[in-house]
């Protein structure tokens, strides 16, 4: 019977795209193991479609009060046959999970809850990247190699939106109640019609709740593609594949579109820390706003310019 092998991670797009470099190691370390992911149902998809995983399992997520829940899903967790358990999302809820198990049939376990047996017990570990703090995780547990996160198996079919030339992809969203996040739509209108003026078919990415945002720009830059809801994330990875550059907010497509090698800028006010959670990739090019500043106040200019840095850089 092969080894059992659970990795938990559960978190937001960004987060499940930056764990791609452990998913594909912790595959490799334990390359005839039977590894399950425990997720959330957003990235099911995506998970199967990696071929990093033999199982997927759905966090059902249930209250602390849903006594029956908890007890049906302690019961999956220690049936499991689990040796060891990754978990890359290392939340309270996770090291809740750790608890499940009884004390002498707990699996090998690495994170950071109290009683692991592999504990990142870096004290520095919240001051640093995720990527570099997952992987600090892995060796820490016996993987020394952890890459880049590689994203060559994620494809799809864009032939439905009829674009052709060199692509500009904007993402001018971001998660609805984070809009201290996002650069103003007026902005991004301008430099929309710069970059048309260069000769770029630009594209508007985003989900359904974004229509009216994408409209508004549309309306200030006629000629702008507008996909807000029409893109899957595997068809966001192929008009990376197809972009001349992106630009867009810290949100999660574009750690998609910057993994896939896209000369990417990505900006960032106070709201966030490029220095804890910025898209990696092979040509990104960060633009703050000045420190502790304002996204609203980033300049135009200022991303201009990052546009031909990142262009540079390619």
């Amino acid at each position: 019977m092969a080894t059992g092998i659970l990795v938990i991670k559960l978190g937001a797009l960004g987060d499940f795209i930056q764990a791609c470099g452990p998913f594909k190691a912790i595959r490799r370390y334990h390359d005839s193991a039977h590894i399950t992911l425990l997720t959330t149902p957003s990235f099911t998809k995506l998970a199967r479609k990696s071929g990093w995983f033999d199982e997927i399992w759905i966090d059902e997520r249930p209250s602390w009060y849903q006594l029956g829940g908890w007890l049906t899903f302690r019961r999956r967790l220690i049936e499991g046959g689990f040796t060891r358990v990754y978990d890359l999302q290392t939340s309270d809820r996770s090291g809740w999970y750790f608890r499940q198990f009884p004390r002498r049939e707990r699996p090998e376990w690495s994170g950071v809850v109290r009683g692991c047996s592999h504990p990142h017990d870096n004290s520095q570990r919240d001051s640093m990247h995720t990527v570099d703090r997952q992987a600090q995780q892995l060796q820490i547990a016996g993987i020394r190699e952890v890459d880049a996160a590689c994203l060559d198996w994620l494809d799809g079919d864009i032939t439905e939106f009829g674009l052709s030339g060199k692509l500009a992809l904007l993402v001018p969203g971001g998660a609805s109640g984070r809009k201290e996040k996002r650069w103003p739509p007026h902005l991004y209108a301008g430099l929309a019609q710069k970059l048309m003026r260069c000769g770029a078919q630009v594209c508007l990415i985003g989900d359904n709740s974004e229509k009216d945002l994408q409209r508004s720009i549309a309306r200030d830059a006629p000629g702008v593609v507008e996909l807000a809801g029409r893109t899957s994330l595997v068809q966001i990875a192929q008009l990376a594949r197809s972009g001349y550059v992106a630009v867009g907010n810290d949100t999660g497509p574009m750690h998609i579109i910057a993994s896939c090698g896209t000369p990417t800028v990505v900006l960032f006010g106070a709201a966030s820390d490029p220095a804890l959670c910025a898209p990696r990739g092979p040509k990104v090019v960060i633009v703050e706003a000045a420190p502790h500043g304002q996204i609203r106040n980033l300049p135009g200019i200022s991303v201009w310019e990052a546009v031909k840095a990142a262009r540079v850089v390619a």
